[in-house]
């Protein structure tokens, strides 16, 4: 990586953790100038305008999403193995200092039509779509039961994510964790074949 593009990747950490607190609504080439001790007119001169940052924090956060969550567990042998990785890693990336930006954003942006709100949508889709195919690659792998819906899989492991991330993040639950992969445990119980 080139120091241009590492000095970028640098400022959009940042901005992914202001983002996390403030929301995207809230996060602006002033309030990263000041974060980043950087100058509005060289934050200016990266990302052009408020909308143009936003949309580079969703896409460098979703790169970082898939580097550290979907890309290990889908070295992972098909089925129920590469479910439970996918969910173990999901948990740490939730986990973190800064939580799930993209829970945050989805509440934030869910009326808001436009382009963060559009590249939100991919996203979710994207992620369901990913669930639903690891999920698939167990009932083809005889790990779940053919008659077991991903869609239905997917949505409730969404429901476990969110609840983690209210947990968590809102509540200061130390056993969220031990909750979610209580939950995720009947999950894999439910559809096992």
């Amino acid at each position: 990586m080139r120091k241009g593009e590492a000095t970028r990747s640098t400022i959009l950490d940042e901005a992914s953790r202001l983002a996390s607190q403030v929301g995207l609504g809230g996060l602006t080439i002033g309030s990263l100038a000041t974060q980043t001790e950087l100058s509005k007119s060289g934050l200016f001169a990266h990302f052009g305008s408020k909308e143009s940052l936003q949309l580079e924090v969703i896409e460098h956060t979703s790169e970082r999403f898939t580097a550290a969550v979907i890309r290990p567990a889908l070295k992972e042998p098909r089925g129920e193995p590469r479910m439970r990785k996918l969910f173990e890693l999901w948990l740490e990336w939730g986990s973190v200092e800064f939580g799930c930006p993209f829970i945050s954003a989805a509440f934030e942006l869910d009326d808001q039509p436009g382009p963060l709100r559009d590249r939100m949508v991919r996203n979710q889709r994207d992620w369901v779509d990913t669930i639903s195919m690891i999920f698939s690659g167990g009932v083809t792998e005889g790990h779940f039961r053919a008659d077991a819906d991903p869609i239905q899989f997917a949505f409730d492991i969404e429901g476990v994510m969110l609840a983690f991330t209210i947990a968590s993040r809102l509540l200061g639950d130390p056993a969220a964790a031990a909750r979610a992969t209580g939950s995720f445990e009947r999950l894999l119980a439910a559809a096992a074949a």
